[in-house]
């Protein structure tokens, strides 16, 4: 379920080498198909992706239905999480939907 074109599909079996291989910031959105503030939150995170993209922005959604290995991993017990990376380092977490200047402020943060 990407919202946009610069957002892509994480699972379970790509996550290493899409995101803990990688240098720069990435951000993924752990989610699910039946989670309403999921929903709500995936359209910032989609215009977020198209936004920061220049800046080199990597932005995933990862289904945590789908994807319970990854999930489990980094301890994800609410959704929407959406977890930020630097050089394929976990570096922070934001858990809810929360309003894109959230976001945006995390993603200046590190990015």
């Amino acid at each position: 379920m990407a919202d946009s074109e610069r957002v892509f599909e994480v699972t379970d079996s790509n996550f290493g080498d899409e995101i803990e291989s990688t240098t720069g910031l990435s951000m993924v959105d752990f989610w699910a198909a039946w989670c309403g503030p999921c929903r709500m939150v995936a359209p910032i995170v989609a215009d977020l992706a198209e936004t920061y993209s220049e800046q080199g922005l990597k932005v995933g959604k990862l289904d945590v239905d789908q994807n319970p290995g990854t999930a489990s991993r980094f301890g994800i017990r609410s959704i929407p999480s959406i977890l930020f990376f630097k050089d394929g380092k976990h570096v922070d977490t934001v858990v809810g939907a929360v309003p894109r200047p959230v976001l945006e402020a995390k993603i200046n943060e590190h990015i």
